[in-house]
């Protein structure tokens, strides 16, 4: 996913703020993996890059992702961003329901 931050009128083009699979796709794609991978060797590449979930830039390590979705292998690059996404979805919208998130939400510093 990805949300445009709120504009300043300074920049021509707006920059996005990209979050969950979005976030993670292009470290996928540059990773130079050959599918289907296992847990495991997604785990050595990737280890403790922190994923943002949502706009508001909170993270999780892509570990704590990977052992959510309870899977060993995965079959193609859409069959690990399918799995993911539930999670960081989940993780999301716990964030999102928090008064204190919902707060900071309004605060635009």
């Amino acid at each position: 996913m990805g949300v445009r931050p709120p504009s300043n009128d300074v920049d021509e083009e707006p920059d996005v703020v990209e979050f969950g699979i979005a976030a993670l796709d292009a470290r996928v794609a540059d990773a130079d993996l050959d599918f289907p991978v296992s847990a495991t060797e997604l785990e050595a590449q990737f280890g403790d890059t922190a994923v943002p979930y949502d706009a508001a830039g909170n993270e999780m390590s892509f570990s704590e992702a990977l052992a959510e979705t309870d899977r060993e292998s995965f079959d193609s690059e859409a069959d690990l961003l399918n799995a993911l996404h539930p999670v960081f979805e989940r993780k999301r919208q716990a964030a999102s329901t928090s008064l204190l998130k919902q707060l900071r939400g309004l605060v635009p510093f």
